[in-house]
């Protein structure tokens, strides 16, 4: 991955100062207390609390969503916490009712020593911020602590379409770019010319293949990204018809090996909102299966970018699919019409249901800056951290900007 376009958010967009609760007694509950964990709420077993002044949080809750590996030795009264960093791997044992730790086989003093709170292991905040590089603050008057995550590598892949020229430089700084020039046209037919999602023209020197070139030759894998909506039925038209979905099949590939383009972006919209779900699923199922065998034999990777599965879209099959293809993206956006930011719980629900179905390295979630913010987008992304997943899409250059870029910055490696 690359050194930007891994987007290392690190949902920690500034050193987020720590304060400490203020003492309310030996031991006092936080009552009402919310983790807040890339400005979306963490559950949590145990609420934090204060003891001796010093907040103290569940462990392996904060621990495991932030990517961090924990183990319980119970014979030893021991919680060891493993976690990879670009300096090498930190190693971290807290014994309870110690104020020693081990960080690396070194001894560092804890203000107060790990306690078992109901079956859960709380310790001081602070100490957490210190030792995993995140960014933990307290807000009196809203009781809540917020954790800003450290950056991390993800695979970042960008999508550029018409319009999207203003942002070209932004292309070395993805791991992949999918190029939206082809659709399948209302009539069912794979076409690069139309109204939109077309072939660009050419710009004196810059042509749509030198634009490619480059991206190839700076390290971002070109992907040729085909779209279809199915408002006029031509998406079912070529799931239905094996003839016009071999023909179609088979200009795909060919303009895609014939362009210089590593992988294909399957992005067919619309299937499923009317019909037998089973029927459509299996038809897009034999579509993507006939599709990845001729890509493999030209040596292109396959990436298909599905509806969320709490959308109003049920033709797809995530399971399957995900056997077939490199990787899906969970396109989880247009919720509420694109009129502000996505709805998080919406967001998080989608991740949830489709790592019932696929292995977290094979999801990447797909985040539309036309409908969000610069601190939306980091929470989103934070998302993606929290649950492990390979990477994020951004829909796309042409309208990220400035502050949306910086921002997404501070919370993955880009």
């Amino acid at each position: 991955m690359k050194c930007f376009a891994k987007i290392l958010l690190c949902a920690a967009i500034t050193a987020a100062s720590f304060t400490s609760l203020p003492a309310k007694g030996a031991q006092a509950a936080a009552g009402g207390v919310r983790i807040v964990l890339d400005g979306y709420p963490l559950p949590f077993p145990v609420e934090p609390a204060v003891m001796s002044g010093t907040t103290m949080v569940p462990f392996r809750a904060i621990s495991e969503a932030l990517g961090v590996k924990v183990e319980w030795n119970q014979a030893a009264r021991q919680i060891t916490a493993t976690n990879k960093e670009a300096s090498g791997t930190k190693k971290v044992i807290l014994t309870l009712g110690s104020t020693s730790a081990s960080v690396n086989g070194a001894a560092v003093k804890l203000a107060v020593a790990p306690q078992n709170v109901r079956g859960t292991t709380m310790i001081p905040l602070s100490f957490f911020g210190q030792q995993f590089g995140a960014g933990v603050s307290w807000n009196q008057a809203t009781k809540t602590v917020s954790i800003t995550s450290p950056k991390k590598d993800l695979y970042t892949l960008g999508f550029y379409a018409q319009g999207a020229y203003s942002e070209v430089s932004l292309i070395p700084d993805f791991d992949a770019v999918a190029f939206g020039w082809s659709r399948i046209d209302r009539s069912g037919q794979y076409t690069t010319s139309g109204p939109e999602f077309r072939w660009p023209q050419a710009a004196g020197d810059v042509t749509p293949e030198s634009i490619v070139r480059n991206a190839a030759s700076g390290g971002t894998a070109p992907y040729l990204m085909v779209y279809s909506g199915d408002k006029e039925l031509e998406l079912t038209k070529n799931v239905e018809d094996l003839q016009l979905q071999q023909q179609t099949i088979a200009g795909i590939v060919d303009t895609a090996a014939q362009k210089g383009f590593q992988g294909i972006a399957l992005d067919l919209e619309g299937l499923g909102m009317t019909g037998d779900k089973t029927v459509v699923q299996s038809q897009y199922n034999t579509f993507v299966k006939n599709l990845s065998a001729k890509a493999k034999a030209a040596s292109l990777k396959l990436t298909v970018i599905l509806h969320p599965l709490n959308s109003s879209y049920k033709g797809y099959d995530y399971k399957t699919l995900a056997s077939i293809a490199d990787d899906l993206v969970i396109m989880a956006y247009a919720y509420e019409g694109e009129t502000g930011p996505e709805p998080m719980n919406k967001v998080d629900e989608a991740i949830r249901l489709a790592l019932q179905q696929v292995s977290k390295d094979k999801l990447i979630l797909g985040i539309s800056v036309y409908s969000e913010n610069k601190t939306s987008v980091n929470a989103k992304i934070g998302l993606a951290k929290r649950y492990g997943l390979k990477g994020i899409a951004i829909w796309r250059l042409g309208l990220i900007g400035q502050p949306v870029w910086s921002e997404m910055g501070q919370s993955v490696e880009l």
